[in-house]
């Protein structure tokens, strides 16, 4: 059997692993234009996330009594930062295909006609067909901004400067995420949102919560305002008439699906608004499988992942389905956001605890900042369908709340686990006592 992935991210490249797994016969090409192992490992999760690690580390210095203040590096950020990502260089990943005797081949990838997949003027022949072409960064339609130079999450990701002043068009995860990160090491950060508020697909407490640690940090939060023209310099008008002026502009505005112009419609898949259509099993069509951001479930790397095990597992003949009701996501802002489940909807029954009122904070950080868990329970079935945690290392101590709502654990046995003390997680405790309380 010859298998053909078009993209080479951290989601076609997991499939290749999980394939060779489950089948050592298998013949496996996968194809890339660019770096293999995508836009997480060179310009999205590892970089960012080591950046803003060093920011704070630094940050959190100020909350310690008996430590003095340090201010961050910029060099020793880049330096860390070009050692996570190998210097954008993937000979390792190169070298990692080639043991999973795995055939990589340069270039993009287009159907020419069903069970021949076309690569500058190369024919790879497949028997299936898996497409993880993952999504580019959107860029809205301002008058004026295609004569502006900007960075979008690529360039900031891999930037060697530290510019005066930034200007964020965009209040979603990466540009929260970067805007806290270029604050925190020295340029004056303005956020312009359209929305009503920062993080706007992700609970209302969470982003209100991180907007107010914002300005408190000298982050001009601006809400409720588009940017209406871009001029050279940087000069931004807004929708309400007034006007941000910066060294440099981070263009985040979400990302575009990259599943145009690749001959999919030849192979009977369908393209909805949101992606690539799917089964639970991943099947796009006969012998085609989507995975990763291409299907837009959910545009998570570990999401990409995920989908991949299930392709896999399909196609080599073992059960298999995707179940979505436990997607956990984490934004690395500091205090952290992370969030599974759902956080709303008609019946459900709701609480929260303040992160403040939990020991462990007062040992981690004086003056106490604040956070809180917020747990959401369907009362009919009496268990957990989705979680909101603001504070220190939210997305690690998450996953607890990822395996309740996923395995829908009744609300009594999670209150009857004992949390270990004095930890984050005795938050989760303290929620679930007063969530029974709410479900008597």
């Amino acid at each position: 059997m010859k298998v053909v992935v078009l993209g080479g991210g951290s989601t076609g490249e997991h499939f290749v692993g999980a394939l060779r797994r489950l089948d050592p016969d298998v013949e496996l090409t996968l194809v890339e234009s660019r770096l293999v192992g995508g836009e997480c490992s060179y310009f999205a999760c590892m970089p960012t996330k080591t950046m803003l690690r060093d920011a704070e580390l630094s940050s959190a210095l100020d909350r310690a009594p008996g430590m003095s203040p340090q201010r961050p590096d910029p060099a020793g950020i880049w330096s860390w930062r070009d050692w996570v990502t190998s210097g954008w260089d993937d000979a390792g990943q190169v070298e990692w295909l080639a043991s999973q005797r795995c055939e990589l081949v340069r270039g993009r990838g287009r159907v020419s006609r069903p069970g021949v997949v076309a690569v500058d003027g190369r024919e790879l022949e497949y028997d299936r067909l898996v497409i993880a072409t993952g999504t580019t960064p959107a860029i809205p339609p301002v008058e004026g901004l295609d004569r502006v130079e900007y960075w979008t999450n690529q360039e900031a990701a891999s930037a060697h400067e530290v510019p005066a002043s930034l200007a964020v068009v965009g209040g979603g995860p990466v540009g929260v995420e970067l805007a806290q990160f270029f604050s925190r090491i020295g340029s004056r950060v303005t956020v312009i949102e359209p929305g009503p508020r920062l993080l706007g697909r992700v609970h209302e407490e969470a982003g209100t919560l991180i907007g107010d640690v914002f300005r408190e940090e000298g982050i001009d939060v601006k809400l409720g305002v588009a940017v209406s023209r871009a001029e050279p310099g940087v000069r931004l008008t807004l929708s309400d008439g007034s006007s941000v002026e910066a060294e440099r502009l981070l263009v985040a505005a979400g990302r575009r699906l990259a599943v145009d112009d690749l001959g999919l419609e030849q192979l009977g898949v369908s393209v909805g608004p949101r992606g690539i259509e799917t089964d639970e099993r991943l099947r796009a069509g006969e012998n085609v499988w989507a995975i990763g951001d291409a299907t837009g479930v959910a545009l998570f790397t570990h999401v990409g992942k995920y989908q991949a095990r299930v392709a896999a597992a399909d196609i080599a003949g073992r059960p298999a389905k995707a179940d979505y009701r436990a997607i956990p996501a984490g934004i690395f802002t500091d205090p952290e956001v992370g969030t599974v489940g759902r956080t709303d909807g008609d019946g459900l029954v709701s609480v929260r605890w303040e992160l403040d009122q939990t020991p462990r904070l007062s040992t981690y950080e004086r003056p106490k900042r604040k956070g809180f868990v917020r747990l959401f329970a369907d009362p009919a079935q009496r268990a957990l369908v989705g979680a909101v945690a603001v504070g220190p290392q939210a997305t690690e101590w998450l996953g607890q709340l990822t395996l309740a709502v996923r395995t829908a654990t009744p609300v009594e046995v999670l209150a009857d686990t004992i949390q270990p003390y004095p930890t984050f997680s005795e938050a989760i405790f303290f929620a679930l006592r007063d969530l029974q309380d709410r479900l008597a």
